[in-house]
């Protein structure tokens, strides 16, 4: 993280609690009032309730809340003499009086999931959902929401924020049963509290403000407050196989690449191994025979070569006939008879080699593995990225684990922390990860689904990443997937994809093979490298026209989303040279005011270098 972003997180701090909230601080007990309360204005006088596994006597177990600005803290005692099993923590029951065509986003427990559309009509914002796809237990008839939730209602001409600040031991949630209806929600697992035990739970922040962004930007200035991120030097940049060799990738092509790169681009410092080159999900220091060569040369040949060493590990799934699997059943996650939980009998399976098996983050022997595995392939085999990839199993609900104290979130943090401390000072990327676990243990983070050479999904990876901005830079550095320039995709398709990658502010990894890459789109390529750190601004969640502010200059980014040409204004705040970023035309000296592009074509992008006079 740079000063200067720290610089604006305490700035913006101070101005969310000297101005948004002003409240005293003050607590309440969860039984009181009755009934629910009307919007987030008046969340203070909203109820809570503890819920009980088996409707258990809860009458005796106490909320406490207390309010210091904008912020909640609260806890759960049980003054009683029997333990109870707790389900869940309602913090806040409300009646939103929003109208139902109010703009909403949420984000989700897997990085696959977010969340849009309106209170009346919410939508999901891509395929692979944590109700749907990850089978993750939710009421019927409602939504729901994980770590932060944004509604803007028109007519109020400000945005609100409610967005939990922790993610320590448990998972804070929004439920919506639309279009009105809104809890915030704690999910317990059905932990027992013993007499006399009390639960700190996760930190809450709710606040109005006048743009997502902004009040976004606050969520993320407290959460790092929680969370220290992560320190990095650079902003990563590197090349990936995935994209352009998938499970198939062979020690050759990599090392071809590796050439390429050396003599055409080498400012992608990581050269990073996918997924293909183990024999077996979860057997990561081996090396399969369709690799075609040991991947441990293959990596000394990278490191002799002046780049760094990067590789795909899983380190929370093993497929059955791994060997660490056939060797230490006693190491995974297990089932209610108590045998190995296959994952497909709760969530998604996997999406190779399954069904998967979960290494369980509680137990101190998988601590050691985790370690020993890093520390090997940092020590050894000389690696400084590790792309952790299927994290959200080692958050898995539905089994148990090693301490039946712990939660999921607690199980994924302990199993990430061993793997941190054997990684040593390797730059650590979370990809499949569930997001707001995930806090405090990652450098990078994964924004958005695996790109495709579509313009389906080029253009929903796009909403996908820059709706995440607000976290590039503050929470960790964000991983807008790799970008492809070949294929089939027209021209302006290809320069859209481009621009949203360069928008994001985030993390460049190539995902095309490069000794076949076209000189004009290496040219486009090699724009991009090295990346800004800076994500661009929005005005709201249709993605439009966003500005990246650099030092001495702005960029303006046009996106036309559509299937039709578009005419896009965006404000020019100070006089400015202008010229188009991709092209290198010169579009004159501008006066403050608006520049506006006309007739876009469908598909299409323009990216404005808005120099300052």
């Amino acid at each position: 993280m740079t000063d200067d972003h720290r610089e604006r997180l305490i700035v913006s701090r101070r101005d969310l609690f000297g101005a948004a909230m002003a409240l005293p601080v003050w607590r309440v007990l969860s039984q009181a009032p009755a009934a629910p309360a009307h919007n987030l204005l008046s969340i203070r006088d909203a109820r809570g309730f503890v819920v009980a596994a088996g409707n258990a006597d809860v009458s005796r177990v106490d909320l406490a809340r207390e309010w210091i600005a904008g912020l909640c803290r609260s806890r759960v005692t049980n003054h009683g003499t029997r333990a109870v099993a707790i389900t869940e923590i309602v913090l806040f029951d409300l009646i939103l009086d929003f109208p139902s065509s109010t703009p909403i986003y949420g984000e989700a427990f897997q990085m696959l999931s977010q969340n849009g559309g309106t209170l009346g009509e919410p939508k999901d914002l891509g395929s692979y959902t944590d109700a749907k796809h990850y089978k993750i237990p939710i009421p019927a008839g409602t939504r729901q929401y994980y770590g932060a939730m944004t509604f803007s209602p028109p007519q109020l001409h400000r945005n609100w924020v409610a967005a939990f600040t922790s993610c320590r031991r448990f998972s804070g949630l929004f439920r919506l049963r639309p279009p009105t209806s809104l809890q915030i929600v704690i999910d317990t697992e059905g932990l027992t509290l013993a007499p006399g035990e009390s639960w700190e739970l996760e930190e809450l922040m709710v606040g109005p403000g006048e743009t997502r962004d902004g009040l976004l930007g606050h969520v993320a200035s407290r959460i790092a407050e929680n969370h220290p991120p992560l320190k990095t030097s650079t902003l990563p940049t590197g090349w990936c196989s995935w994209y352009c060799f998938g499970p198939r990738v062979t020690a050759q092509q990599v090392l071809d690449n590796l050439d390429a790169i050396a003599k055409k681009i080498p400012g992608l410092t990581y050269i990073q191994i996918d997924d293909g080159y183990q024999p077996a999900m979860g057997d990561w220091l081996e090396t399969g025979a369709a690799f075609g060569g040991d991947v441990r040369r293959v990596l000394d040949e990278i490191r002799k070569r002046g780049f760094q060493p990067a590789i795909w590990v899983a380190p929370f799934i093993a497929e059955e006939q791994s060997h660490v699997f056939q060797q230490h059943r006693d190491w995974f996650v297990k089932d209610n008879i108590g045998a190995p939980l296959r994952s497909d009998l709760v969530t998604f399976g996997g999406w190779r080699r399954g069904p998967w098996y979960v290494l369980n983050g509680t137990h101190p022997e998988v601590h050691a593995h985790f370690e020993h595995l890093f520390r090997t392939l940092r020590q050894e085999w000389g690696c400084t990225y590790f792309k952790l990839d299927a994290n959200f199993w080692g958050a898995i609900h539905g089994g148990r684990f090693h301490d039946a104290k712990a939660t999921r979130v607690e199980a994924y943090r302990r199993g990430m922390q061993a793997i941190l401390r054997g990684a040593g000072d390797s730059f650590i990327l979370g990809c499949n990860h569930p997001i707001w676990p995930s806090i405090g243990l990652v450098h990078g983070s994964r924004s958005s689904n695996d790109i495709k050479r579509s313009w389906d999904r080029v253009k929903t990876t796009a909403q996908q990443n820059l709706l995440r901005n607000w976290q590039n830079g503050r929470l960790w550095w964000n991983d807008p997937d790799a970008v492809v320039l070949t294929g089939d995709l027209t021209d302006e398709e290809f320069r859209f994809h481009a621009t949203a990658i360069y928008a994001t502010g985030g993390m460049v990894l190539s995902g095309d093979d490069l000794t076949a890459i076209p000189e004009p789109r290496l040219a486009m390529l090699k724009k991009l490298v090295p990346p800004t750190a800076v994500g661009a601004t929005f005005e709201n969640e249709a993605l439009l026209v966003g500005t990246v502010t650099l030092p001495q200059k702005s960029m303006l980014c046009f996106l036309n989303w559509f299937d039709h040409p578009l005419t896009l204004s965006g404000a020019l705040e100070r006089v400015s040279r202008v010229s188009d970023f991709w092209t290198g035309e010169s579009l004159g000296r501008r006066d403050r005011g608006t520049i506006e592009i006309k007739d876009m074509p469908p598909h299409s992008a323009r990216l404005l270098t808005c120099e300052h006079v």
